[in-house]
């Protein structure tokens, strides 16, 4: 029985997960951990992880909808029997802490105590990003921080209650914030690499997820979370080592990529093109169905006035397709496509393909219109960059606070809306207009943060998902007459709105679905493991 817990265990804390690791498949210990060489050679592994730039985890949300309805959005998913959700974070955790472990190796062999420590402090970066990928899903999870062997007793470790993760999560990050360059000493040559800015910007988002969560979730101690998340990302704001980027269009382009774009903290890179050619993705991907903007994501954008859609002088119902994006906030320009974008080798786009942009709302961030026909793009994918410190600061301050001056508005979300063309957000503007800043405060995070990847766990953290995902999936009014939609005849409501999903088909429950279901192959494996809440 051993054996068989040895062969399957999912943290890959064991010599199942061997032939991930560069340090231990193709050398031994004794020749291997000589140099910085081969210290960067097991860090380089880590970054392998980075999420990828095709990110459909939106269409878990009210904000997305691919060619079919998911499972997570309407609340009709199963326990798995195994999932890389739970599996490959503890991979990143075994290589991370194989590194802690073996770099003294590298140090005894004369490699420089500072160098050894930057190597070091990655790696405890990509532990925290693991543990918190864990905790953000499942909850208690448990706790390894260290290297295992056959028989370590953690093997059969029941779950770690996630206050004791989140405690090691700020401490791995604090050692990696105290020792990691900065953005400027790494440079050109280390741009892509984690640095003490971005490890700031994660902590930030770590704790006001944790913050807001338990807040929200009437559990724990969120003053403790928020306030942290406040001081990250304040520190991160006074450092001179970030501003937003000028366009925001192009920070999805190859015009955003490289050091020059300080917006920009943690990217996966992707290269430039097939000389220059990291990995590369197929951005047609995105424009053929894997995801689209709903109707609920769209009506969230203001009028250029500041004001939303409802109460707005500027607003009137669109009569064509094209009129959805008049005097609108210039976000939603960059985000879908609308009639004259460049879409295919160039070709102005012209009408939506229902079969593919099921919503109407074709997806434009990331979409690079020069090569969306080869099946390869380049574009990097940005994973952390400084607008959502600001907007975190911003969210974190109001909720410890229960209010923000305009000082703080100015510092941050006003920065976003001055890119985006729009007034200020004042508290004089919230109250003049019978306006909430709590609603106007989520709403740039959702609108700046659209399809990125965030809206899901926003949902999670506030505690709104049980109201969102119940409701009605809605893509765009339908233009019968119109190219695009005069050859399609999807689904309409009463009041001919695209329906994608019904809200009699779609649920959500309070009491089990906050938490995801652990697989079930590893309940078998370690009996001490219990199932969340009503997934059994």
């Amino acid at each position: 029985m051993k054996h068989l817990l040895y062969l399957a265990i999912p943290l890959c804390l064991l010599s199942a997960c061997d032939v991930d690791r560069i340090s231990e498949t193709n050398l031994s210990d004794g020749s291997f951990w000589k140099s910085e060489r081969d210290l960067k050679a097991a860090t380089n592994y880590l970054y392998t992880f980075l999420p990828s730039l095709l990110v459909t985890s939106d269409n878990w949300s009210d904000d997305g909808f691919g060619t079919a309805p998911h499972t997570t959005s309407d609340g009709t998913r199963l326990a798995p029997a195994t999932s890389g959700d739970y599996s490959t974070p503890y991979r990143i955790i075994r290589a991370a802490s194989n590194i802690m472990e073996k770099s003294s190796l590298a140090e005894n062999a004369g490699v420089p105590a500072q160098i050894v420590d930057i190597y070091v402090a990655e790696a405890r970066f990509f532990r925290a990003w693991a543990y918190f990928q864990l905790v953000q899903k499942f909850g208690d999870v448990p706790l390894i921080l260290g290297l295992l062997k056959e028989d370590s007793p953690e093997l059969t470790a029941p779950r770690t209650p996630k206050e004791q993760v989140y405690e090691a999560i700020y401490a791995d990050l604090d050692d990696a914030i105290a020792k990691l360059p900065t953005p400027t000493a790494r440079g050109t040559a280390g741009y892509g690499r984690i640095t003490n800015t971005a490890a700031l910007a994660f902590k930030a988002r770590v704790a006001l997820f944790e913050g807001t969560r338990s807040k929200f979730h009437q559990y724990g101690d969120p003053n403790k979370h928020l306030s942290l998340a406040v001081a990250a990302a304040k520190e991160v704001m006074e450092s001179g080592e970030h501003q937003l980027f000028d366009n925001y269009f192009g920070l999805f382009q190859y015009e955003g990529e490289g050091r020059q774009n300080r917006e920009n903290m943690l990217v996966r890179q992707y290269g430039r093109n097939i000389a220059d050619n990291i990995s590369g993705y197929n951005c047609g991907t995105l424009i053929n169905g894997a995801t689209n903007a709903t109707k609920a994501l769209v009506d969230a954008y203001l009028m250029k006035d500041g004001l939303p859609i409802e109460i707005s002088p500027l607003y009137t119902p669109p009569a064509t397709f094209a009129e959805t994006f008049i005097d609108r906030d210039e976000r939603l320009n960059a985000t879908i496509m609308k009639p004259g974008d460049p879409y295919f080798y160039s070709v102005p786009f012209v009408a939506p393909a229902l079969v593919y942009h099921t919503t109407a709302y074709c997806p434009r961030k990331f979409v690079d219109a020069h090569t969306v026909g080869t099946g390869v793009t380049f574009i990097d994918y940005p994973i952390i960059r400084y607008a959502e410190v600001l907007l975190a600061y911003a969210e974190a301050l109001y909720e410890l606070n229960g209010s923000i001056s305009d000082a703080d508005l100015n510092a941050s979300i006003n920065l976003l809306r001055d890119r985006a063309n729009l007034p200020d957000l004042t508290n004089a503007f919230v109250q003049d207009n019978g306006l909430d800043m709590r609603n106007e405060l989520r709403r740039e995070r959702r609108v700046e943060l659209a399809m990125e990847g965030f809206r899901y766990w926003d949902l999670i953290r506030w505690k709104t998902a049980e109201t969102e995902l119940p409701k009605a999936i809605l893509g765009s009014y339908f233009f019968a007459d119109e190219p695009g939609f005069s050859t399609a005849s999807p689904k309409l409501t009463p009041d001919n709105y695209i329906l994608l999903q019904a809200a009699a088909n779609r649920m959500f429950d309070p009491e089990k679905d906050y938490l995801w279901p652990l697989p079930v192959n590893e309940l078998a494996l370690n009996p001490q493991l219990k199932q969340n809440p009503y997934w059994e």
